[in-house]
């Protein structure tokens, strides 16, 4: 492995610790204003930042049999991980009724539909129309700005979100790793840092700002602006995003780490860390642990344990489901029905 694959494990090692790290902070931003501004900093990069990895990450789309297997990387797990939520969520708020809803994803997993969209409008915008970047680019953005116009089922198949993080994975797919090589001038890296500390501080002293826009779900009309207000406010948003991000990107370490093969294991973090996310919420342990320091403790050794070989061995069977695997299941269940009913 080069350096360059140490470099962007390591993001997404870092990357998955902020997601788990901001889930735990949430319980908290009304209550200090300094946690808020963490809270807000660190969701102006992590998933933008997520998304551009994998837009840079995107760059086979064009292959014979890509549709099919990003088919079967992501939206097998997504299915699954729905009816697992669903039962979870069920017993967790003690639900009068069970009922599976696959249109509306549960909480974190909008991100494994949307991951699905964004490649099939990679393959639509680039492989067939072939829209060249100057084009396709604002046409993105133009998109991503004006999505949350709309008023009713935004959620429906992570729609709003997919077309409001979009911007990210086109720009990740049209970036090569000179671009990231960059970020390592030193006159760049106080810049970026600068403008990152200006940005928290911005944060820290607007408490008040409506932490739903950060999520891109959320029409203009519900987060109480007028659309032409909602607009301004999104590309205001874009460009920290992309400030952010650029900072993050600027201090990722480009040597191999402890941490650093972990970074091929985000996705078990990423679905498996919701149940335990939630089960604190609808504790009564938060109430006493609004501390950054042991959060943020909890936070590491949490992504660690969920990026382990032992927690990856264990839920690889249910994640890297196999379509043939699930045809031989069915194929054999249908056999079995056909037994049963000739006894």
């Amino acid at each position: 492995m080069s350096k360059r694959d140490y470099y962007f494990d390591n993001a997404k090692f870092i990357l998955i610790f902020f997601v788990v790290f901001g889930h735990f902070l949430r319980s908290y931003i009304s209550d200090d204003p300094l946690i808020f501004a963490l809270y807000s900093s660190i969701y102006l990069f992590h998933m933008p930042a997520f998304v551009l990895v994998s837009g840079f990450f995107a760059k086979n789309f064009y292959k014979k049999g890509y549709v099919k297997k990003i088919a079967q990387k992501i939206l097998l797990p997504f299915f699954i991980f729905q009816i697992i939520y669903s039962i979870f969520y069920f017993y967790l708020y003690e639900s009068r009724s069970f009922e599976i809803d696959l249109l509306i994803p549960h909480w974190s997993l909008w991100f494994l539909l949307s991951l699905f969209f964004w490649n099939i409008l990679l393959l639509i915008s680039v492989k067939w129309i072939k829209f060249p970047s100057p084009i396709l680019l604002p046409l993105a953005f133009i998109a991503g700005i004006a999505v949350n116009c709309l008023q009713n089922d935004l959620e429906v198949l992570s729609f709003a979100r997919t077309f409001v993080f979009f911007p990210f994975f086109l720009v990740g797919y049209y970036l090569k790793k000179e671009h990231f090589q960059l970020l390592s001038n030193k006159i760049v890296k106080i810049a970026l840092l600068i403008s990152a500390l200006l940005i928290f501080l911005g944060a820290y002293t607007h408490p008040d700002f409506d932490f739903n826009w950060f999520f891109g779900s959320i029409s203009y009309a519900d987060l109480a602006v007028t659309n032409g207000e909602g607009m301004m406010i999104r590309t205001i948003l874009y460009v920290l995003n992309f400030i952010m991000i650029a900072a993050f990107f600027a201090f990722v370490p480009k040597k191999k780490f402890f941490f650093t093969d972990w970074g091929k294991n985000t996705l078990y973090v990423y679905l498996l860390h919701g149940f335990i996310i939630k089960s604190f919420r609808d504790s009564d342990f938060q109430d006493g642990v609004e501390s950054i320091i042991f959060l943020l403790t909890i936070s590491l050794l949490l992504t660690m344990l969920l990026s382990s070989s032992v927690i990856t061995t264990i839920t690889e069977p249910i994640i890297e489901t196999k379509w043939s695997r699930l045809k031989k299941i069915f194929h054999n269940k249908s056999n079995s029905q056909k037994i049963s009913e000739k006894q």
